[in-house]
């Protein structure tokens, strides 16, 4: 299994990627950072990360999944009408690879029109809400979801008591 961790320019949770590094490498799961372009990404915090791939020349076949990182780049970005990313998910969604979403990130998802009839554990924020229904989701009350091959954690907070479980799901262990 390889993953695709993507992250926004500016201002993604330092938090997020540090626990899902920590647990990838934990259980020697190869990944790549990914941005638009390649220039460093900088974290809310301050956290720094060089990306690996170029999102735009990313290709689906080199990849077992994608995981999109939470934070206010999302918002700042508008990543949820990017449309190279939406274009990327519905690449990976086509070939069934997993999709991963963290909080915020869901809106993207929703955006690409990927989430039809799948389980979302939704993130709190009315607007992430709307969309999740808009277009076609159904709202789970569980921390983290995986259904079929969309995964979404409901908060960063909860990444580390996801973790294991979406490892287990995931068949890395």
């Amino acid at each position: 299994m390889k993953l695709l961790l993507l992250l926004t320019p500016k201002d993604f949770r330092d938090e997020s990627i540090a626990t899902i590094k920590l647990f990838l490498d934990k259980w020697n799961v190869p990944y790549e950072i990914a941005t638009y372009g390649l220039k460093d990404c900088v974290g809310s915090h301050g956290a720094t990360y060089k990306p690996t791939v170029d999102a735009n020349k990313a290709l689906v076949s080199d990849y077992d999944g994608i995981v999109i990182i939470d934070g206010e780049g999302i918002e700042g970005f508008r990543m949820y009408e990017y449309r190279p990313l939406l274009d990327l998910l519905m690449k990976f969604n086509a070939n069934n690879k997993i999709i991963g979403a963290i909080g915020n990130s869901q809106k993207v998802l929703a955006r690409a029109n990927i989430i039809n009839g799948k389980k979302i554990a939704i993130f709190n924020d009315e607007e992430t809400k709307r969309l999740v229904l808009l277009f076609h989701g159904i709202p789970s009350e569980n921390d983290f979801e995986l259904s079929g091959n969309i995964l979404t954690v409901k908060d960063s907070a909860l990444i580390q008591q996801a973790i294991q479980g979406i490892l287990s799901q995931l068949g890395v262990f």
